[in-house]
């Protein structure tokens, strides 16, 4: 066997690393930009990405008239953009204050004008402009909620964007009747354009009756004022706001690209590589202890001289919050894998986001194997208490376990792997 597989927590987190640069926006923004169109170029955005798509842009442009919002913590140096940060991932004043800025720098565009929109995961709370009726508390309330209730991505962005006046379009409507170029960096599965950071720059199929369904669906107790506004809402969309001319959309960089990119590392290392798909979906315990048990499943019939096996997957789980503990869905996904093999021989795993932040802490995700159970006095009790206080950033942080990487400046979602080694001869 490889040497490579001496440290197979080193390995994986190679994996992640490589993962993350193949979605680093240097790499993947000058390939998708035109020539410098001529005339006025405004760059606009949003997104945890979306500074160092600003930076990426300017290295191959020169400076630009710009105004980009990222999180806090995330913004790059540029040489004329500005890049403004705000709350991620329930949205603040500085959100409100900046999506109003960045509205005022798009009024009066032309159309031989050119808008160049940088977007990615995060740009649903970054941009923050609350329709008519609503405030910001009421949309903190409404991200809170949904972010607690496990409903998938796609359902949390088709209920904001019914409460926006920039989301679903809104932003590419108010560009009109400019030319707008949309780079976009997928974090939801099936990279659909619509829905990454509640697209802005593109027509949603959303409703507020559709928005209503899912509050039902997943029990989100909304504020009275955000009910009212659904129930009375109409279509919800202006024509304006449902198609708009002059436009084009690209997605630059997403989560399957990631995947093949680790891939082929393994690949290189001898191993043989299980690709289980970039767009799964559900509750982040439940995947976790399925592939956990896929891997045992595996285990159990490998005999020495056995090729290494890697489970690779990506999407993006959600977290139903039953308790009052610091997890995210990496983070819970990696604790019910750890139950699940129960200290297993020859089993490593990883589950880490992309962004780096995992929930809402500043943590990516975990890094177990056989020996992260035995790091903490009664280890699988222990765990078992955290997994149901929704704890586990706590767990793997008192274990020596967490994946702590700080901002990647990407977010291609979520990335996890199973390394699963034969038994000594």
């Amino acid at each position: 066997m490889s040497a490579t597989f001496t440290d197979p927590n080193g390995f994986l987190r190679q994996l992640f690393d490589t993962a993350v640069a193949a979605a680093d926006p240097m790499k993947v923004v000058a390939n998708h930009l035109p020539e410098r169109p001529e005339g006025r170029l405004l760059v606009v955005g949003a997104g945890k990405a979306s500074a160092r798509m600003a930076e990426a842009v300017e290295a191959a442009y020169g400076p630009c008239d710009g105004f980009v919002i990222t999180r806090y913590g995330y913004a790059r140096p540029c040489q004329q953009i500005e890049i403004v940060e705000a709350a991620h991932p329930v949205p603040d004043q500085a959100g409100v204050d900046a999506t109003l800025q960045l509205l005022e720098r798009v009024k009066d565009l032309e159309p031989q004008d050119t808008v160049i929109a940088l977007i990615s995961g995060g740009g649903s709370s970054l941009l923050c402009a609350p329709v008519a009726g609503l405030t910001l508390e009421d949309k903190q309330a409404v991200n809170a909620a949904l972010l607690a209730s496990g409903a998938p991505i796609s359902e949390m962005n088709a209920v904001r964007t019914q409460l926006s006046g920039v989301k679903g379009g809104g932003l590419a409507a108010a560009c009109a009747p400019a030319r707008v170029i949309s780079l976009i960096i997928s974090d939801v599965p099936g990279d659909d354009p619509a829905e990454i950071a509640s697209g802005p720059t593109v027509a949603s199929q959303s409703t507020p009756q559709k928005a209503l369904d899912i509050l039902n669906r997943w029990s989100v107790d909304v504020p009275d004022a955000v009910m009212t506004h659904l129930k009375t809402a109409g279509s919800g969309m202006t024509p304006q706001r449902r198609q708009y001319v002059n436009g084009e959309v690209h997605i630059i960089a997403a989560p399957s690209q990631s995947l093949q990119a680790a891939a082929e590392i393994a690949r290189a290392a001898q191993s043989e590589v299980q690709l289980l798909g970039d767009a799964l979906e559900g509750e982040a315990r439940d995947l976790g202890a399925a592939q956990a048990q896929a891997a045992l499943d595996i285990r159990a019939k490998m005999t020495a001289g056995d090729a290494p096996v890697l489970l690779l997957s990506g999407g993006e789980c959600t977290v139903t919050r039953r308790g009052q503990g610091v997890g995210g869905p990496n983070a819970e996904f990696a604790l019910s894998a750890l139950q699940t093999l129960e200290g297993a021989e020859g089993i490593y795993a990883i589950a880490c986001d992309t962004d780096g932040v995992d929930g809402a802490a500043e943590v990516a995700g975990a890094c177990i194997g056989p020996e992260t159970l035995a790091a903490l006095p009664n280890g699988l009790a222990v765990a078992r208490a955290a997994l149901a206080d929704n704890d586990a950033h706590t767990y793997f942080e008192k274990a020596a376990a967490q994946v702590v990487t700080g901002p990647t400046l990407t977010n291609v979602n979520d990335f996890r792997a199973f390394l699963i080694l034969p038994p000594k001869a």
